[in-house]
């Protein structure tokens, strides 16, 4: 990373700390706050080899007329997407609107979504050309730090390199799941634990379960020992033991699955929340569906109706798989198989919920169909296959 590059980002922090709050609308957020760093990274905005405004990115026949904020291209390839939004706008809610785009252009491995301010990068890391759920870099530019600043450096025209910036996304990802693990086992301190401090200690004991769970208390005091000393002492304790001092054992997992109070047999699981989420971001935005879980199946339905259901999901561990109310035509079987998913039957095999986006055609035709009440006036009904 060179003094110049630096400067200048530091410079943008700068800029964007005092002119943010004056971008209330996306369009003055991309010309004050995000076109300049993209000029910082090398990507002239003046350079249509380089970066494209509204850049189309939709599945064909598919909410056709999709077009991205920004492209950004190396060697006549578009090689990243950044969706914008306003600087006051927070980002969480605008991830399914970008995988759209991420799974429509294959060449694409990076994408980004940013208000200005803060910078959340994406990549495909858990099943190739589907967006990951969680970003494996985000960066404040308004706290930007020496590390974050080697990292933006990778992200510069001349250095972008799709390969290695997977690396560090894998690597990102990686420290992570590490931290999560280190962080939970210092807070719960169980055997396993306590067998690899006593190992470390060079304790001249024979580690039998009894014996492991006698010194557990001891184990646990000392932990406690170590942070209290890191704080007073003033070292930069690592993230782990920050996040064991602020945060305490009490972490609540937004992965876990939900049992109905009413009904223990009826859980609603993480696999599911998210389909249901990826599916109203095909939808449009004013689509009335409704989720609905049984004990056998997960549905979605059209304005609450148990008689139109737009699809059924099987949440099998080993073959998910959905179904839709209308029966598949051979040339409906033949556009699934291109787009690498099976078909057994009636049954369409999705080993995780984002794959449903390769069935957005689908999704919609469904959703058209169930909100089509002609369609039950007539024997042709959605209720067809409900039993």
């Amino acid at each position: 990373m060179n003094a110049i590059f630096k400067e200048r980002l530091l410079a943008h922090a700068e800029h964007v700390k005092k002119v943010g709050n004056v971008c209330t609308t996306e369009e003055t957020t991309k010309q004050a706050l995000i076109l300049p760093l993209l000029d910082i990274l090398g990507f002239s905005a003046f350079d249509p080899n380089k970066v494209r405004a509204e850049y189309q990115a939709d599945f064909p026949g598919v909410k056709s007329g999709e077009r991205v904020d920004y492209a950004l291209f190396s060697q006549g390839t578009p090689v990243m997407f950044i969706e914008a939004k306003p600087f006051q706008e927070k980002l969480v809610n605008h991830c399914p609107q970008l995988s759209r785009y991420f799974n429509a252009v294959q060449e694409v491995s990076i994408c980004a979504i940013t208000n200005g301010q803060e910078w959340r990068f994406f990549t495909d890391l858990t099943n190739k050309n589907v967006m990951d759920a969680e970003p494996f870099l985000t960066i404040d530019v308004t706290q930007v730090s020496e590390s974050d600043m080697m990292q933006l450096y990778k992200f510069r025209h001349d250095q972008f390199r799709p390969e290695e910036l997977r690396n560090l996304a894998e690597e990102s990802i990686y420290l992570m799941a590490f931290t999560d693990a280190i962080t939970e086992s210092l807070k719960e301190v169980d055997t396993d634990f306590v067998r690899y401090v006593a190992g470390r200690a060079n304790i001249q004991k024979q580690f039998n379960q009894r014996f492991l769970e006698s010194i557990q208390h001891i184990v646990r005091q000392a932990v406690q020992n170590t942070v209290s000393s890191m704080v007073v002492s003033g070292l930069s304790a690592p993230k782990i033991i920050e996040e064991v001092v602020a945060n305490g054992a009490n972490k609540v997992d937004p992965m876990a699955p939900i049992v109905d109070p009413d009904n223990n047999k009826i859980v609603t699981t993480y696999a599911e929340r998210r389909l249901f989420d990826i599916v109203k971001s095909i939808l449009p935005e004013d689509a009335d569906v409704v989720a609905k879980d049984t004990e056998t199946y997960f549905s979605i339905l059209f304005a609450g109706k148990v008689n139109r259901w737009i699809l059924r999901y099987f949440d099998n561990k080993q073959r998910p798989s959905i179904v839709f109310p209308k029966a598949l035509t051979s040339e409906d079987v033949k556009n699934i198989e291109k787009c690498g998913l099976e078909v057994s039957g009636e049954q369409i095999i999705i080993d995780v919920p984002e794959n449903i986006l390769r069935l957005a055609a689908l999704v919609l035709d469904s959703y058209q169909f169930c909100s089509n009440d002609e369609n039950f006036k007539r024997k042709a009904r959605c209720e067809d296959k409900s039993n």
